[in-house]
């Protein structure tokens, strides 16, 4: 099997071989959809705001082969068990556990138009160098990769917008996380060395250069390997949260609010309550300058924005953890030109933005301070936008 620059197995290689052992014949086609790394733009997006994300060559890859009965079935190499049900039978409560990320895209696309009773069923094989409960939105690889496969399988013509709501309805309902759209969008849209630029109130998405490597940047992730769960409780309740703010505030999300409404916010709400709502308007602001300044000055100007953002995340939003807060602070002190957490919170990864000479540097006094403080070894690597969903095979 071929091999990826991170020395993970090619998913789509992988997932020919694993549907091929699984099902005992060559898939008719294999689609594949990135990982996603989110610049700047935290929990913004269910909020109705900005975010600014990019996809990764980290890839979810599916392998599909046709049935002439009702049967979906799918395996993958990360679980030891088939998971089979009839199409007829298919709702947001009949499956759970690993299986509910591409069975419940099945179930959401009649959900936007598809006619289930007039197609045959498949069998699916799962393959993903994406690391999971990093932050880097593996359930959403998943979702959009299977999304793509079915609708051009099943030959639905649902464009890519609204395969992006298919997987966001899947995650929402079937998998029971209450997240927005960027992960599913970033994952859909995305394109080599750029970012996904999206309104998730209009859905207008705008593909904006990133420019690193013509600058001499490179973004490091650090994966702490402290996993996190978006269908548990912290997630959640941040979320509602933000929606409790804007009933108190009178307005129909946080997206209608601007920084100088926040005097206003502070006297009408809760410190927690406001101190969610101080870090989604403050949020979505440092989404709006950190595009500018790309436009303006470039790459290298956007440091001071993704700063602010780790301070807002960490004391407002109060989704970090010690080693978040440990790889950031880590970063800063090496040189990086800006660093923070990213992802939904409470574990997962950072990321910091530096010259390439850094690299080595930063990525060395990490792991020592990691090792220092007791802290599991993280795993670090650097990552480049790249194309998002495609059909491989």
């Amino acid at each position: 099997m071929s091999e990826t620059t991170t020395g993970r197995v090619d998913p789509v290689t992988q997932a020919q071989h694993g549907f091929a052992e699984w099902f005992g014949r060559r898939p008719a086609g294999v689609w594949s959809s990135p990982g996603r790394v989110n610049l700047i733009g935290e929990h913004t997006d269910y909020n109705d705001g900005f975010v600014f994300p990019f996809a990764i060559e980290q890839r979810t890859a599916v392998a599909l082969g046709d049935r002439d009965d009702r049967m979906l079935r799918v395996a993958t190499g990360f679980a030891p068990d088939l998971v089979e049900i009839d199409l007829d039978l298919l709702t947001p409560d009949s499956v759970d556990g690993w299986a509910a990320y591409p069975l419940g895209v099945a179930w959401a696309l009649s959900e936007f138009g598809a006619d289930l009773s007039a197609v045959r069923g498949v069998d699916l094989y799962l393959a993903s160098d994406v690391p999971v409960g990093a932050g880097l939105s593996s359930s959403a690889a998943i979702e959009c990769a299977v999304a793509l496969a079915l609708d051009e399988h099943w030959g639905l013509g649902l464009d890519r917008p609204t395969l992006a709501k298919v997987g966001q309805l899947a995650e929402n309902r079937v998998v029971g996380a209450p997240t927005g759209i960027m992960d599913q969008s970033a994952s859909l849209l995305g394109e080599a060395d750029a970012g996904v630029f999206l309104d998730c109130r209009s859905l207008d998405a705008e593909v904006i250069p990133l420019g690193f490597a013509a600058a001499g940047l490179s973004l490091l992730v650090v994966d702490t390997r402290v996993s996190h769960a978006h269908a548990t409780g912290g997630y959640a309740a941040r979320r509602a949260s933000c929606e409790a703010g804007a009933r108190a505030l009178g307005v129909e999300s946080l997206r209608e609010l601007q920084e100088g409404d926040l005097p206003r916010a502070a006297e009408l709400l809760d410190d927690e309550t406001f101190r969610r709502v101080r870090h989604v308007v403050t949020e979505n602001q440092r989404v709006l300058d950190t595009v500018r300044a790309l436009h303006e000055q470039g790459p290298g100007a956007i440091g001071p924005f993704l700063d602010a953002s780790h301070v807002s995340m960490r004391d407002d939003f109060e989704i970090s953890v010690p080693e978040l807060d440990l790889a950031v602070a880590t970063a800063q002190a090496n040189g990086a030109i800006g660093a923070r957490m990213t992802g939904g919170g409470f574990g997962g990864s950072a990321i910091a933005l530096m010259i390439d000479a850094l690299v080595p540097i930063v990525t060395r006094e990490i792991a020592a301070a990691f090792a220092e403080h007791g802290y599991r070894e993280p795993s670090i690597f650097t990552v480049r936008a790249a194309q998002g969903t495609r059909r491989d095979v």
